[in-house]
């Protein structure tokens, strides 16, 4: 069976895209990146992919008369370096839905709270100011809404007494760490399948 090409898109330091690495390293996921594409000129992620030898690519905004082209050039740069899976891995940019459906079903993207709670930006610091009790990470796959698409897998976080964004922050990404890559292997094995707003696993 052929590896399934990823193409990561990412704004920040890659620790998502580190965990994916290591987890194809270690042989537990039959994938490749194929690329990376950050819309940051400093954007960590970029140092990292280039470390391991990946393709890293830096498709910033400002060069672009409009959010249509930009999409265009990540969406040509994705089709080149024929990507099967787009993985959103702190992507702080809300995709278009001309974007989306060019690769329909086949968008994830991680998000650090329990959906449809918390959605957007600051997650951490919403649940905090709520006063929820647990939080946690949600993968899903991406429509044309902001954090509203069909989930995939969920793990529940508890938020302990004097939690600070920075705490919760930490011990959250560990969970992300282990489980973006195990959607990942469900998607490479053809296991996971999309019935309206319901994403089975089979």
């Amino acid at each position: 069976m052929n590896k399934t090409i990823l193409g990561i898109l990412a704004s920040g330091r890659g620790s998502n895209m580190q965990a994916i690495c290591n987890s194809i390293d270690a042989g537990l996921l039959h994938a490749k990146v194929g690329l990376v594409i950050s819309d940051k000129a400093n954007a960590k992620v970029l140092d990292h992919a280039a470390a391991k030898g990946i393709p890293a690519i830096c498709i910033e905004r400002k060069n672009f008369h409009s959010k249509q082209e930009f999409e265009a050039a990540m969406a040509q740069q994705l089709t080149l370096y024929h990507v099967n899976l787009v993985i959103l891995a702190g992507f702080m940019r809300i995709l278009s839905a001309d974007f989306v459906n060019l690769f329909s079903g086949s968008i994830m993207n991680i998000h650090p709270s329990l959906l449809p709670a918390f959605p957007g930006l600051d997650a951490h610091e919403q649940a905090i100011a709520y006063g929820a009790k647990v939080s946690g990470c949600t993968i899903h796959f991406v429509d044309e809404g902001m954090d509203t698409g069909p989930i995939i897998m969920q793990q529940a976080v508890s938020i302990l007494a004097g939690d600070t964004v920075e705490t919760l922050s930490e011990r959250i990404l560990a969970v992300e760490h282990e489980l973006y890559p195990q959607a990942i292997r469900l998607y490479c094995e053809q296991r996971l399948c999309i019935e309206g707003r319901n994403v089975k696993i089979i």
